[in-house]
């Protein structure tokens, strides 16, 4: 399960094809007697919502972030329309490229996917500023900033605390800073993660993949003061012990990897 959590595109594809052969295995016991009653179309539409709830329940059952049951629910009628592309005009497609681009850019460019960071999280990240007495959180790959406007929104414990988040994908950005301004809740600036400041965090957080996990902790070792904190939700930094590692008791079964910066 942790495996295909890492890897989520591997996990998706598991549960589209498991969605499939429970599918195909009712389609052969029912298909003649629906196709007489109903007639062929609207079996085929049945068919494709219930390809779509299985594999969306499928990919909540692994665990993997919300998104991708989202991706679940709408891949066997994007497959559909593909199939019957020849009589269909080229805009939606375009469309459908386009939205992809603006909120998972990040995945092609620096092979980090759009993860979401669930309640579980930002509590034990309360938490943890918390008992530290931390005043400034980072989020790097901050997303739809919701554990940003998490930590910045603790009630009356959050004063004078400081919670920044840096994105880069075009709508996640766009609609993380929208949402920061409108609930008055932390910072979301439109950065790479190498050129972030992280040199005043006393907690650095980070959601990412296996791919940039040992450049994130060369750049921790070179900027963070010491004392202070790197989280890593599910990726462990390769060949580093974690000088904590915390278990969250959530559906998703969420691992938090705790570096402390020795300086």
């Amino acid at each position: 399960m942790h495996f295909l959590r890492a890897t989520p595109i591997l996990g998706a594809l598991l549960a589209q094809a498991l969605a499939a052969l429970v599918l195909a295995g009712l389609l052969q016991a029912l298909l003649p007697e629906l196709a007489g009653r109903f007639g062929i179309a609207p079996v085929i539409g049945a068919a494709l919502v219930l390809q779509a709830l299985l594999a969306a329940g499928l990919t909540r059952a692994l665990g993997l972030a919300v998104w991708w049951q989202w991706i679940a629910l709408a891949f066997p009628f994007a497959v559909a329309l593909a199939l019957a592309a020849g009589s269909l005009p080229a805009w939606p497609f375009g469309l459908a490229f386009l939205l992809l681009y603006l909120f998972f850019s990040n995945t092609a460019r620096e092979r980090v996917p759009l993860y979401l960071s669930n309640r579980a999280t930002i509590g034990a990240l309360r938490r943890l500023m918390a008992e530290r007495g931390a005043s400034c959180f980072i989020d790097l790959g901050s997303g739809l900033g919701g554990v940003v406007r998490g930590i910045a929104g603790d009630g009356r414990k959050a004063e004078g605390r400081k919670a920044e988040g840096y994105e880069t994908a075009p709508m996640a950005f766009l609609i993380s800073a929208i949402l920061s301004k409108l609930t008055g809740r932390g910072q979301i600036y439109r950065r790479d993660i190498w050129s972030a400041d992280i040199t005043e965090a006393d907690l650095v957080y980070v959601f990412l993949s296996p791919e940039p996990m040992p450049m994130v902790h060369d750049k921790a070792k070179r900027e963070m003061k010491p004392g202070s904190l790197l989280v890593s939700n599910s990726f462990a930094i390769p060949g580093l012990d974690a000088d904590e590692i915390w278990d969250l008791s959530d559906r998703r079964k969420t691992r938090l990897y705790l570096y402390a910066m020795k300086g």
